[in-house]
C-alpha cells in the first residue's frame, strides 16, 4: 500500500470482514501497516465516529456510520426498489434463494436476496448483501465471465485468483484456466452458468446475465441457490425458462435505477 488513502481504506476494509474487529497488532499484520501509523489512523477513524474501541487496548470494530451510508446510497439508487418484486416472485416459482448481484466497475457485488424455500432443505446462507463475490467458484461469477471474451475474462479471475480462499473438504475447483474456458464455452452455449460444490459444498446454483435493455450492457446477474439434491443439472435446466424471464424483467427495470443509468453514461463516455 503506497498512499495515505490506500492504507486507511485498507484498515475500513478489513474491519467489514469480522464484527468483533481486530486489535491494532492484528490490523497492522493484515494490512502491513506499522502499528504507529495503524493506530493514528484508528483514533481519526473513531474521532469521525467510522470506528470504536470496545475497552482500552482492546478491539477495534465498525461502527455503523459506513453501513448506514451504504444502505442510504444504495435506497436512493433505487436497486432494491426496481428488483425486489422481481426477485420475490422468482423465489415464489423456484422455491429456492435467489439473489441479485451487480456490476461495479470490475467487481460484482451481491445487493438483494430472496427467499423462496419454506420447508424441507433450506439454503441461507446469511447476511451476503454488499459481498464482492468470487468469481470462479460462484454461478453468478460464471455467468458475468461467460458475457465475455476469454482474455478479459482470465484477467478478471487472474486478480481473484481460481480458488476462493475455502479450504472446506468436498469444494470442487476449477484447476485451469483452459478448464475455465471449457466452462465458459459450455455456458455461452445454453445461455446460463451451473455450480455445484464451488462455492459451499452440498450447494448449487444456475445464473443468467441481466442486461440493461435500452443500452444491452450487462448490469448484473440473477442467480437461483438451493441444495444440490434438489437444484441438479435436470432441475436447472426446468427453471432456465422462469429465470431468463426474471432476468429479462430486471434488465426493462433497471434503467429506473440512477445507478444503471450512470454506469451507461459512463461506459459510452469511455
Amino acid at each position: 500500500m503506497s498512499s495515505v488513502i490506500e492504507k486507511a481504506l485498507g484498515i475500513l476494509e478489513l474491519l467489514t470482514e469480522d464484527p468483533d474487529g481486530y486489535t491494532v497488532s492484528e490490523i497492522a499484520a493484515r494490512t502491513g501497516q506499522p502499528m504507529s501509523g495503524v493506530h493514528r489512523q484508528l483514533n481519526e477513524f473513531a474521532r469521525l465516529g467510522y470506528v470504536r474501541q470496545h475497552e482500552a487496548g482492546g478491539r477495534y470494530t465498525l461502527s455503523l456510520k459506513l453501513a448506514a451510508m451504504g444502505l442510504n446510497y444504495l435506497t436512493r439508487c433505487g436497486i432494491n426498489d426496481f428488483a425486489q418484486p422481481v426477485l420475490d416472485k422468482l423465489a415464489q416459482a423456484s422455491h429456492e434463494l435467489i439473489r441479485l448481484s451487480v456490476v461495479d466497475g470490475d467487481k460484482l457485488i451481491w445487493v438483494a436476496v430472496a427467499q423462496g424455500a419454506t420447508t424441507g432443505l433450506r439454503y441461507d446462507p446469511g447476511p451476503e448483501q454488499g459481498m464482492q463475490i468470487h468469481l470462479a467458484s460462484t454461478a453468478g461469477g460464471l455467468a458475468w465471465l461467460s458475457t465475455m471474451d476469454d482474455d478479459e475474462a482470465i484477467a478478471l479471475v487472474s486478480k481473484q485468483g481460481l480458488r476462493s480462499g475455502s479450504t472446506a473438504a468436498g469444494l470442487r475447483v476449477i484447476e485451469s484456466i483452459a478448464e475455465l474456458q471449457k466452462l465458459l464455452a459450455t455456458f455461452r452455449e445454453q445461455g446460463y452458468a451451473y455450480s455445484a460444490n464451488t462455492y459451499t459444498v452440498g450447494l448449487a446454483a444456475m445464473a443468467m446475465p441481466v442486461r440493461n435493455a435500452l443500452t444491452g450492457n450487462v448490469v448484473g446477474c440473477v442467480s437461483i441457490a438451493g441444495p444440490y439434491a434438489r437444484l441438479n443439472e435436470d432441475r436447472a435446466r426446468e427453471l432456465s425458462p422462469t429465470l431468463k424471464q426474471a432476468a429479462i424483467e430486471l434488465g426493462a427495470a433497471s434503467s429506473a435505477s440512477s445507478f444503471f443509468t450512470h454506469s451507461a453514461s459512463l461506459k459510452q463516455a469511455g
